[in-house]
Order: C-alpha cells, then sequence, then structure tokens
C-alpha cells in the first residue's frame, strides 16, 4: 500500500512537471453522469459553450466515494490539460481550495456552492431558500386539502451544510407560513443510491402520518415514490422536472437551469471575462430557478385551489414580497 501511494504521488509530480499548454475543459463529476440530471446539464452547457470556440471538452466521472474526489481533482489539475476545471456540488469549493493550494494557476468553475476570495475559484449558488420556501408550501397546502396532521416529511440523502442550514429550514418556512403548527419529519438516507431502503424509510413516514415528502436522496428517490405511490401518497421533486417520473405521484416540482448556467459562465470564461475570486447567488428573478406549474401533469394532479395559492405565492416571491 505505501509503495503504491508512493508511485502515485510520483505520478502527480511527473504530471504535473510534463504538463503541456493548456488544451481542453474539463468537466469534472462528483458521482456518474448517468441518471444525474444536474451533471448531464452541466456537461450540455459546457460542450455548448466550448463548441461556439472549438474548444475541447473533457467529462471525468469520480464515482460516488466522496474520498476519492480530491484525488481525481488533483490528477487533473496537476495534468496541466484543462484551462478550467467545471463541477457542481457542494463540497467542491473546499476541495478545489486544497487543490488549488498545489496548482495556483488551475481555474475553477463551481456551480452549487460558494466561496469568496480565492483567485483561482468562482462559484455561482442557487438560491435554495427561494427554491425549498416554495417546496415547503406546495407540501403544506396538499396536505392542509388532504386533511390530517399538519406535517410534511423530508428524506435526504445524506446531511451537509446546505441540507441543515438552507434546505430543511426554508421547507419548513415554507409550511409554516401557511399554518404555524406545522413540523417536519426529517429523516436521512445514508447513501444517494439505495432505493430499496428509502422506500422502507419513507412507508415508515407515510405511516407515521406524513402524507407529502420531499426526496433529495438522488437515485434512491425512485424507491420514495414508488413507496408514495403504494400508499396513496405524494412526493415533491427538485432540482429537474419531475411530474413525469409518476404521474399523479409527484404534486411539485423545482428545477434549476443549470444548462444555462453552465453555458453562460463558460463562455465568460473563454472571453476572458469570468471574475473568479467572486461568488454569486442566482434565483427566481435572475431566470436560474423556476417551480414548475405550467406542465399538464401537475394541472392534473393538483387541485385548482391549490394551484392558485401557490402561484400567489411565487408571485409574491418575485415581487420580493
Amino acid at each position: 500500500m505505501k509503495n503504491l501511494r508512493f508511485f502515485l504521488v510520483f505520478a502527480v509530480l511527473f504530471m504535473a512537471c510534463k504538463a503541456e499548454k493548456h488544451t481542453a475543459i474539463g468537466v469534472f463529476v462528483p458521482g456518474v453522469m448517468a441518471g444525474s440530471p444536474i451533471y448531464e446539464m452541466m456537461a450540455q452547457g459546457v460542450q455548448r459553450a466550448c463548441a461556439e470556440k472549438n474548444m475541447p471538452v473533457t467529462v471525468v466521472e469520480a464515482g460516488y466515494n466522496q474520498a476519492e474526489w480530491e484525488w481525481t481533482l488533483t490528477s487533473m489539475a496537476a495534468s496541466g490539460t484543462y484551462a478550467l476545471i467545471v463541477s457542481s456540488n457542494p463540497s467542491l469549493p473546499a476541495i478545489a481550495v486544497s487543490v488549488s493550494a498545489k496548482f495556483p494557476k488551475q481555474k475553477f468553475l463551481l456551480f452549487d456552492g460558494e466561496l469568496v476570495g480565492n483567485p483561482s475559484i468562482y462559484t455561482l449558488r442557487y438560491d435554495q431558500h427561494e427554491q425549498f420556501f416554495t417546496a415547503g408550501s406546495i407540501a403544506g397546502l396538499v396536505t392542509m386539502e388532504h386533511g390530517g396532521e399538519y406535517k410534511v416529511g423530508l428524506l435526504a440523502g445524506q446531511e451537509y451544510p446546505a441540507m441543515n442550514e438552507t434546505i430543511l429550514p426554508a421547507y419548513l418556512e415554507g409550511a409554516r407560513a401557511l399554518a404555524p403548527d406545522f413540523s417536519v419529519d426529517f429523516r436521512v438516507l445514508g447513501n444517494w443510491f439505495d432505493a430499496g431502503k428509502a422506500a422502507e424509510i419513507a412507508a415508515d413516514m407515510f405511516n407515521r402520518g406524513v402524507y407529502v415528502i420531499l426526496c433529495i436522496a438522488g437515485g434512491a428517490n425512485e424507491g420514495i415514490v414508488q413507496a408514495a405511490a403504494e400508499h396513496g401518497a405524494k412526493v415533491v421533486w427538485s432540482d429537474t422536472n419531475g411530474y413525469g417520473i409518476r404521474p399523479g405521484v409527484v404534486v411539485g416540482s423545482s428545477v434549476i437551469h443549470q444548462d444555462k448556467a453552465a453555458y453562460e459562465k463558460t463562455s465568460l470564461f473563454l472571453e476572458d471575462k469570468l471574475p473568479f475570486g467572486m461568488a454569486e447567488t442566482v434565483g427566481m428573478k435572475d431566470g436560474y430557478v423556476e417551480f414548475v406549474r405550467d406542465d399538464p401533469n401537475y394541472i392534473n394532479t393538483v387541485s385548482e385551489t391549490v394551484r392558485v395559492k401557490q402561484a400567489e405565492i411565487l408571485e409574491k416571491i418575485m415581487s420580493n414580497k
């Protein structure tokens, strides 16, 4: 093991010494592309911008083991190949700081995270307070119309700062804006792929009085949706349009226009106009976050009364009320 680690370290240093002039843009996927629309949109946006400038794009999938992400990112930076490395995950800014300390000339464009002051890193964060406040409001409205306990559910793959500090509080705030008695049944799966375990947890939540669950569990969301269908319950989706996943079960869906953001910010980099060292937050008024309300499945599943009330909440957010 020690000999292998020595070899790997030597290989990275060798690549750094032999690095050629930057010849491509690198897309670092902290996971896999298949079944991950957010990463697919990121890659599509980068590829579109680079196609306009005849710049090659390389996509590197790092897998689900977060312990290996920094090593993979370090290898990309050490190669000297990438003028810019683009990625998306709340944990990436801290990892990029560590990598940029070793390779200060490497530039990073990171979505869904926030970091200010590093001259090698630009971050763009979506307004998750707006996004998940509206998730809480639709969950609360559907719950109230259904009757029963004033309780909504949230099942997450893992706990992380954005979940605990922004997503969960905003979700509960959205429900409590309707009635202060609302509570949230918050559960953590422990990974982003075990759909069977997610289904078991969701079933227990439904049996304990939850009618609507916000699912943020990656590939395991499939199990939550299946459990909701079996229990005659509902789910709220996030980041991509989820109404078509199980029509009649998904009652709310917010989308992140990551393809738009990736295209625009990569284009700025290629024009030498991306302001590294800065962080930007964008939301509904900027056109990067949207609660989808014109999908036929939303209209057919959610009553007009609930849709009107949700529209009123969205309009208040858009007008800063």
